[in-house]
């Protein structure tokens, strides 16, 4: 993949998952985790060419410019989205998997002093919340969650969930978990709500609310569903026509105008200019 592609890739990652960019010369200049990526890449290549010394002055420059600590030696993988930035340190021996996410604050650690294989890996879609540290030659799976400010010293198993000093898993997976998520994702959609903010490991009392809420609005629209092909069965003529498309007041409306011209933003990029 050329450089071109990369980069384009790189700004649609942070559109779909940082709800504040509003377009795509904001994210070029104002992103100091895009910007730590993108030294680090070219750092990465100098100390795989053994310039080392000169891997090393730029990856301090980097720190400099952006908060961001990358060792040229850590490998990161593609879509890798750093949130503000500011503190993350990840070590020489970190590997960092597919479309991961590491918000401000956040270290990949070491625990000894010894040569070798001393820093984390984290699997694809790995998401390490602000102030997080994973420390010692341990292993993210993919899908694996850390809440703010914990602490890892463990592995952790694909799409677990862990929080706390130290990390200890408060979200396991299952085939009704996931299948409630999906169809609380789908209901969202439908209600033009945005499905975020009812993850199933979130605590907050509001958002748990609202998924309930969801997965009524689900089982009534089923239940109504039944009764009219009941009804239809037995000759009567119910629910012959469409229900009115839901309208979710002027923010709703607002909010799929920005979705719109974020999208058009992503099209019209050219990093050639």
């Amino acid at each position: 993949m050329g450089v071109r592609s990369r980069l384009k890739e790189d700004i649609e990652s942070i559109y779909h998952r940082d709800p504040a960019a509003n377009s795509t010369i904001e994210i070029l200049l104002n992103y100091p985790g895009m910007h730590a990526i993108w030294l680090h890449r070219i750092s990465h290549k100098l100390w795989r060419g053994n310039w080392r010394l000169t891997a090393r002055c730029l990856s301090t420059f980097s720190r400099w410019l952006t908060g961001v600590e990358i060792h040229p030696g850590a490998t990161i993988g593609r879509r890798f989205f750093i949130d503000h930035g500011m503190g993350v340190v990840i070590g020489e021996t970190a590997e960092i998997g597919d479309d991961c996410t590491l918000y401000h604050s956040v270290t990949l650690g070491g625990t000894t002093w010894q040569a070798g294989k001393r820093h984390p890996t984290l699997g694809n879609n790995v998401v390490i919340g602000a102030g997080a540290k994973i420390l010692g030659p341990i292993t993210m799976h993919d899908g694996a969650r850390v809440g703010s400010n914990s602490v890892v010293v463990k592995d952790v198993e694909a799409d677990h969930t862990v929080v706390g000093i130290p990390g200890r898993v408060v979200a396991t997976p299952s085939k009704q978990s996931k299948e409630k998520v999906e169809r609380r994702t789908e209901m969202a959609k439908k209600y033009g709500f945005d499905a975020y903010a009812v993850s199933p490991d979130n605590p907050d009392p509001v958002a748990n609310a609202i998924g309930q809420m969801l997965d009524h609005m689900h089982l009534m629209d089923s239940k109504v569903q039944e009764l009219c092909q009941a009804i239809q069965t037995m000759g009567g003529e119910v629910c012959t026509d469409k229900l009115p498309e839901l309208n979710v007041d002027d923010f709703n409306e607002a909010e799929q105008a920005a979705a719109k011209k974020r999208q058009l933003e992503i099209t019209e990029f050219d990093p050639s200019i």
